[in-house]
This record gives C-alpha cells, structure tokens and sequence, in this order.
C-alpha cells in the first residue's frame, strides 16, 4: 500500500476482454508524479484500450486501478470525480463545433467544477494564451486546422487542472506539418512538471521527452525502463524488430 501511496496511477493485474478475445492481458504498472510515460508499439498491441480502462470509457475486465493508493469503483459519481483529476486528450478533438473556441474552454469548469463564469473565462484564456490558441477565442472549429483544434482540446483539459492528463495519439489525426505543434506543446506541459501518460507513434517525441517507455506487444508490456535503454539497448525480439521500422529516422545526427 505504501507504493500506492506513493503514486499517482496504479494498475494491478488489469485484463479487459471483448468477448473471446483478451486484448490487455494482466497488466502491472504504476506512474509516480511528473512522469511522463510514452506508450508505443504496434496497431492492436492494447494501448488504446489500456487509456480507455483507466479513464473508465471501457469497463475493465478484472484487475484494480488504483488513484493515490484509493481504488477506483465503477460508480459515476467516482468516475466523474477521478475524471476532473485525469483528464484525457483524443485523437479525433472531440470538440463541440456549435460552440465558440472560448465555449469550449468554458464547459467543463462551469458544468462540472460549478466555478463562476468569470473565473472559467479567466482559466480559458490563461490555457489557451498558454497553448498559442487565444487569438482563436471566437472562432468555431469548424474555421481551425487539426493542429489548432488539438491545441484546443488540450487547452480544454488544461482548464480542469488535474494532476494528470492522459493522450490517446494525439497526432495520429493529423496532417504531417501539423504534428510539431502539437508536440512542442505537450513537451512545454513535460516540462513544466505535469504527469502524463500518451499512446504514441511518435518514436522521437518517446525518446527525446518522456521519462519512461513502455513497450506493449499482444496485450503484454514486454519492455518498461527509460527512454535511453528501449531505444538503444531494447532487449526483447519483438521491441527490436518494432524498433527497426523507425530507427532510420532516430539514429543521431
């Protein structure tokens, strides 16, 4: 318990199952504070599914989650509430388009923390400006790129301020001149101490920002170590045969 305590995030002996078919396969980690952990491997590896069961968008199938050594139930008042502590950014923006950029800062904090609307506006602003997103406060999504709406929604879940915001690839919807911006924006949020957890296929944001690199390979985590021994000591077959698909634009200039 004294380990739990000690951690933001816990996940013991997760398993989820669809059916027939176990798609994460008892699953031990845990993430302390102002960790940054990447998560990589290939397409149906269970990564996805892995934030999903954290975040409760997908009911696990046993195993324990465990926020601040307190389990989490199944409850959605307790889900809600662990939600305003976790946030979590999607690939896809979920924003809502009949709604202002600054509409969809304000949402959650009025609706959800009931904070005044002064005070909702004034974190809005403060996330967006931090963002590069507060000359857009007017505009609907409609009128964004992808790049400027994913800064949105991370803006959005800024608003909250949890303590950890969770990134289901935040690039993968994205045109490729697009990815920097997004990424130079979650490398500020590294930096300035904020515990995440990201599904990624950005191998050199993985190597270069996170703290800890996990390996996920058939619902399995095969590697968990620093970001400096996966990528260039991977120690299991299957890391280094992933690895290979990406090593030519990785090797140091």
């Amino acid at each position: 318990m004294n380990n739990q305590s000690q951690s933001v995030l816990k996940v013991e002996h997760l398993v989820k199952s669809f059916g027939t078919h176990q798609v994460l396969k008892d699953l031990d980690f845990s993430i302390k504070p102002k960790e940054v952990v990447c998560i990589i491997g290939s397409s149906g590896s269970g990564k996805s599914t892995l934030l999903r069961c954290i975040n409760g968008l997908e009911t696990k199938t046993c195993g324990n989650i465990y926020f601040h050594g307190e389990k989490l139930g199944s409850g959605s008042k307790e889900l809600n509430k662990f939600r305003t502590q976790v946030g979590m950014v999607f690939q896809s923006f979920n924003l809502f388009n009949n709604m202002t950029v600054l509409q969809n800062c304000m949402t959650g904090t009025t609706k959800v923390l009931k904070i005044s609307k002064d005070e909702s506006k004034f974190r809005a602003i403060k996330y967006l400006r931090q963002v590069g997103m507060a000359p857009y406060i007017n505009a609907h999504p409609e009128q964004l790129s992808g790049g400027q709406k994913q800064r949105v929604a991370i803006a959005r879940a800024l608003t909250m301020q949890p303590e950890m915001l969770l990134f289901d690839e935040p690039t993968s919807a994205l045109d490729p001149e697009m990815v920097g911006e997004v990424l130079q924006v979650m490398k500020q949020l590294a930096d300035g101490g904020l515990t995440m957890m990201i599904v990624t296929h950005e191998m050199g944001f993985a190597r270069d920002v996170s703290t800890r690199t996990i390996f996920m390979d058939n619902g399995y985590i095969v590697e968990d170590d620093i970001p400096q021994n996966i990528f260039s000591h991977p120690k299991n077959p299957r890391m280094q045969e992933f690895l290979k698909r990406y090593i030519k634009n990785l090797d140091n200039k």
